[in-house]
């Protein structure tokens, strides 16, 4: 029997695979077994990301844009429908909610909440079409199941719990077709993402003083997660959001 983490002979989508997260997901699901096409809006980095991973291949995608969204799964389609999507593109405006623009607003929904609706549907349409099940990971966040933090983020925090709902209601409907839906929720994780607070004692200090295992999580481990939600391993579990936050949610 093939082991439970495996995704050997399955082609796997991971947008906002520059960096971070994604990248780190990209090597971890290619470890695993799948071919993994790496999305992302910077085709430059996404290239280097896929260039050492067996089979791995890049593309640009910007997941705020239908046709583009579209576009970049047609092409993975032409190679092969794939059976897992892991929606980790995601962008962060931190701002006081009295002061934050609409366009900013905007941008950080367009990107978090809509682009991860988009890359979902036209997935789940190519594997609905193709009679094949699937599983779909989002990424969500701590601060999508708590409304606190180290500094006002009310567009992010909104989206990501927006994106919590977002995957039961799309696991109960896919469900019937074999697709399972799933979420996994980091807390404050050693990426580029977090590069300006990295430089801040008294907020680095915050962040520790609220994580029962006073450390930042490293992508790999928000990735082992993804991996287990993606694989046959998680055959049972849908509609579930998973932190992988060091117990910030347990206090």
């Amino acid at each position: 029997m093939n082991h439970p983490f495996r995704l050997d002979q399955t082609t796997a989508i991971v947008t906002g695979g520059a960096s971070g997260i994604g990248a780190a997901t990209a090597a971890m699901l290619t470890a695993a077994g799948a071919t993994v096409a790496v999305l992302d809006l910077d085709l430059d980095r996404a290239a280097a990301v896929a260039a050492p991973l067996a089979g791995a291949y890049a593309l640009q995608c910007d997941v705020a844009s239908e046709s583009s969204v579209e576009a970049a799964v047609a092409a993975v389609c032409e190679r092969a429908v794939p059976g897992v999507l892991v929606n980790c593109a995601g962008v962060a405006i931190r701002e006081a909610a009295v002061s934050q623009t609409l366009g900013n607003w905007n941008k950080v929904v367009d990107v978090n909440l809509t682009g991860s609706f988009l890359t979902s549907r036209v997935v789940a349409r190519a594997m609905i079409e193709a009679g094949i099940p699937g599983s779909i990971v989002q990424t969500a966040s701590i601060m999508g199941l708590s409304g606190g933090g180290v500094y006002p983020n009310v567009s992010y925090q909104t989206t990501k719990g927006a994106l919590v709902n977002m995957t039961r209601a799309l696991a109960v409907e896919w469900a019937p077709s074999g697709i399972r839906v799933n979420a996994v929720a980091p807390t404050y994780v050693r990426t580029p993402f977090i590069r300006a607070l990295l430089d801040q004692p008294d907020i680095m200090a915050r962040i520790y003083d609220m994580t029962p295992l006073r450390r930042l999580a490293e992508p790999e481990e928000v990735a082992s997660a993804i991996l287990f939600l993606a694989s046959p391993a998680a055959a049972m579990v849908t509609g579930h959001t998973l932190p992988v936050d060091g117990g910030f949610l347990a206090q």
